[in-house]
């Protein structure tokens, strides 16, 4: 999925689960507003914690991709249908500054 277009879904209220794959520090440091921080060691043990319906759509994200690539094949493989990943991931977002929230 495009950034762009993500962004789009957010502002309309129509955004796909975002699943940021990161270590707690990255996500402090910035993530997309409603992302769902799931550690991909925390999403390997419990996916059910980070996502109810095998039905929703998801946008997997992690700083540069090989995280968010590992946690999307994990999901297929557990039966999810609508799995993507951010185009660029979060390096991409966070360099053309787009809307990010901190955690304290």
């Amino acid at each position: 999925m495009t950034a762009d277009r993500l962004e789009e879904l957010l502002e309309l209220g129509q955004a796909p689960v975002v699943l940021d794959v990161r270590s707690g520090l990255e996500f402090k440091s910035g993530h997309i507003k409603w992302a769902i921080h799931a550690p991909l060691p925390s999403l390997l043990k419990s996916t059910a914690a980070a996502v109810n319906q095998k039905s929703d759509s998801l946008v997997i994200i992690c700083e540069h991709g090989p995280r968010a690539q590992f946690a999307a094949m994990y999901l297929k493989f557990r039966g999810y249908k609508s799995v993507e990943l951010l185009d660029g991931h979060m390096s991409r977002w966070r360099g053309s500054n787009r809307p990010m929230e901190y955690a304290a």
